[in-house]
């Protein structure tokens, strides 16, 4: 969808996916590695927050919340017919997202209430500029999107106050995780099936996806119940069953969508396999609360499996069709997001695995940079250029979410 008043500033901040995808994308690719080096002790950041949790805070606060705007103030202008957000505000906002890695990796002399202060101010600025917009369209009905968004702003804010009180994060960690694993089931549950659909209709398919009903809503609630055990008693027998029952209502509710007649479109197959990680996820909340397996187990699939591998997803989708290009996946691309599930299992093999003197930490942060180097190769020259032809509307553009 091209804006019906043409933008004279720069490309960059002419639409609301170009800056954060640009910067979520940057960002992963250099904040693993340094990661990396911080892990290896090779390397000391000025930070308030302790090595983990600031590597924890800046996969959820940082990358994720980057692509949460992103998609947001994309599909804002299709739910409410307004014009996209975009200039000095945009231009602002992105500033503002940016001051906040900034000072989380080196604004330790500064104190932790004013980082506290600094990064926080994304995510409100966030809530406050969509919720606008979408009041002022009268598009009420999209305004409960920005409840996980808004929660996400006070699990930052949980985050910050942990570390200040306690000197390490535990609750924000996975109450942070879990809203975007929340945001997957709820807004992956209304694209992948409807992206679906166009795709196998097109293709004369005799059987499409079912559409949103009761069983959705059941696999939406049991995930919630879940994720909120996994976060307030993670060692229990209910967040054990709970895993399970989720892990098992997920498989069935995406094998409804029949991704697997998708094989043909790699670009459409990935939203498919990306989802996969949330079921994969509540397994590893099961077996963390038997004991069976470590408590980062849960974290790593939901964060790269699931979150990694859907946000690349989108945004690769996303930047195609706004930006002119056709809807092709094409070898780098696909490359790119099947080596996300590989660094997955790489890391849920951790110190058991050695491939070619790598441990599974090391060969996980690998195949995350290098699929992210290979997403920047191809998605920053199309983000930071003028569209390149105009295009009838297509499955990429962001749907409401209800």
């Amino acid at each position: 969808m091209t804006p019906r008043n043409p933008f004279n500033g720069p490309t960059l901040f002419s639409y609301g996916f170009r800056p954060f995808f640009l910067g979520a994308t940057l960002f992963a690719l250099g904040v693993v590695p340094v990661w990396l080096f911080i892990w290896r002790r090779e390397l000391t950041l000025h930070s308030p927050f302790a090595p983990v949790d600031w590597h924890i805070h800046e996969m959820i606060f940082g990358y994720g919340a980057a692509v949460v705007a992103g998609f947001l103030f994309t599909a804002v202008p299709n739910w409410t017919g307004r014009m996209p957000t975009r200039g000095w505000p945009l231009a602002t906002l992105a500033a503002i997202w940016l001051a906040g890695r900034v000072v989380l990796a080196g604004g330790a002399a500064l104190g932790s209430p004013a980082v506290l202060l600094i990064d926080q101010a994304f995510l409100l600025a966030v809530v406050a500029m969509v919720s606008g917009e979408i009041m002022a369209g009268k598009n009420w009905r999209n305004l409960k999107v920005l409840v996980p968004v808004t929660l996400l702003w006070a699990a930052n804010i949980l985050y910050h106050a942990e570390v200040m009180t306690a000197g390490t994060a535990d609750l924000g960690r996975r109450l942070g995780l879990a809203l975007l694993v929340f945001l997957i089931m709820l807004i992956g549950g209304r694209i992948l099936p409807s992206f679906t659909r166009n795709w196998l209709a097109q293709h004369g398919a005799a059987r499409l996806p079912v559409p949103f009903n009761r069983f959705d809503a059941v696999c939406l609630v049991t995930g919630v119940l879940a994720l909120l055990t996994w976060i307030f008693a993670p060692f229990t027998l209910a967040a054990a069953a709970l895993g399970v029952l989720a892990a098992l209502l997920h498989v069935a509710r995406l094998a409804r969508w029949r991704g697997h007649a998708t094989w043909r479109s790699p670009l459409l197959l990935m939203l498919h396999v990306a989802y996969l990680g949330i079921p994969a996820g509540f397994i590893a909340v099961s077996a963390t609360a038997l004991g069976l397996a470590a408590m980062a187990a849960p974290a790593h699939l939901f964060g790269i499996g699931a979150v990694g591998g859907m946000t690349v997803a989108v945004m690769m989708r996303a930047t195609m069709g706004h930006t002119g290009r056709e809807m092709v996946a094409g070898r780098g691309l696909t490359v790119a997001f099947v080596l996300l599930p590989l660094a997955a299992l790489a890391r849920l093999a951790g110190d058991a695995l050695n491939l070619g003197g790598l441990d599974g930490i090391a060969l996980s942060a690998l195949l995350w940079t290098t699929s992210f180097a290979l997403l920047a190769w191809r998605l920053v020259p199309w983000l930071s250029r003028p569209r390149v032809a105009r295009r009838a509307p297509s499955q990429a553009s962001p749907r409401p979410a209800s």
